[in-house]
């Protein structure tokens, strides 16, 4: 059997006439071309090449077998070319989704530099809610979702992916934009913006004030954490975000303040159990990963504070 450098070197010298040519095409030395070729015939029981005058030249027994190998040869170019473009992420779609929070500045980030390794991939980028994510996966509309609550599911998994810190936003014009930090009842004196408690995401916020005892009224409601932002920038209240929605001061015309209270929440990866996810997956989820750790303002905190993380409500 020939071997698949065999084949490599036979073409060479077909291709350049002259050890001394293969070797330079192959960036080898000559004398170990050299020695492989006689191997090589040896091994086959034939002579592949006559020498003449310093030439080689195919024997008129094997010329019917170069043809043949000319065409493996260019297979095997094909494969090569193939594997390096699967390398590059060439006719491939990676799909994935997020809920609103993560996605507003954690997933492009980590999708920026997704790109930087596979160039050529092509992506499929979703928003949805937590309720929705599960037939996301379920149905296979996609690989992975980055959500803000888990609950128990036979056949998604809910990885840790980061964990962070509520903060209180408020207008940068406003008298509050002085304050390094704010309580829960002294938000509660102002024009409170927020999601709907009923929500998963919204529910993690109203437990801000539902564990201190604090009654609060939310003059505003909106389904997007991007939203709420948006809101409380036009001066219309103050409002309880996540860190990452605010990130890298993404969000213009807000101040964020630490909150005096009780305030980690954990976000995560789901996936399905019984699929393995992708290279390209697997990439993103460790670069989603990282980019939400490096924003954390809990990474090197967490140990010093010692504070509970909230009690995340479990979407129904």
């Amino acid at each position: 059997m020939l071997t698949l450098r065999q084949i490599e070197v036979i073409r060479a010298i077909m291709v350049t006439g002259s050890i001394a040519g293969a070797a330079r095409l192959l960036n080898v030395s000559a004398p170990g071309l050299s020695r492989l070729m006689k191997y090589t015939e040896d091994s086959l029981g034939i002579r592949l090449f006559d020498r003449r005058a310093g030439r080689y030249v195919p024997t008129s027994q094997a010329r019917n077998i170069f043809d043949l190998l000319d065409t493996v040869h260019r297979k095997i170019d094909d494969l090569q070319s193939a594997v390096a473009g699967l390398g590059r992420g060439q006719s491939q779609e990676l799909c994935i989704a997020s809920v609103p929070s993560i996605a507003n500045v954690m997933v492009p980030r980590a999708i920026a530099k997704l790109r930087q390794r596979f160039p050529d991939l092509s992506l499929d980028v979703n928003i949805l809610k937590i309720e929705e994510s599960i037939d996301y996966l379920l149905l296979g509309r996609g690989e992975l979702v980055a959500i803000s609550s888990r609950f128990d599911h036979p056949l998604i998994e809910f990885e840790p992916l980061a964990s962070g810190r509520l903060l209180c936003i408020v207008p940068e014009t406003s008298p509050l934009a002085a304050k390094d930090k704010i309580t829960p009842l002294e938000m509660s004196d102002h024009p409170l913006i927020g999601i709907n408690p009923k929500d998963p995401y919204g529910a993690i916020m109203a437990a801000m004030f539902i564990n201190n005892g604090i009654d609060y009224r939310m003059n505003i409601k909106a389904r997007f954490g991007t939203t709420v932002c948006s809101l409380v920038a036009a001066g219309l209240g103050i409002a309880i975000i996540d860190e990452f929605t605010v990130a890298h001061g993404m969000v213009r015309g807000l101040k964020s303040i630490e909150i005096d209270a009780d305030s980690i929440f954990h976000t995560y990866i789901a996936y399905r159990r019984d699929l393995p996810l992708s290279a390209y997956a697997e990439h993103f989820r460790q670069l989603l990963r990282h980019e939400m750790k490096s924003a954390s303002s809990i990474k090197a905190a967490g140990s010093s504070k010692r504070r509970k993380p909230l009690q995340q409500h479990r979407d129904r």
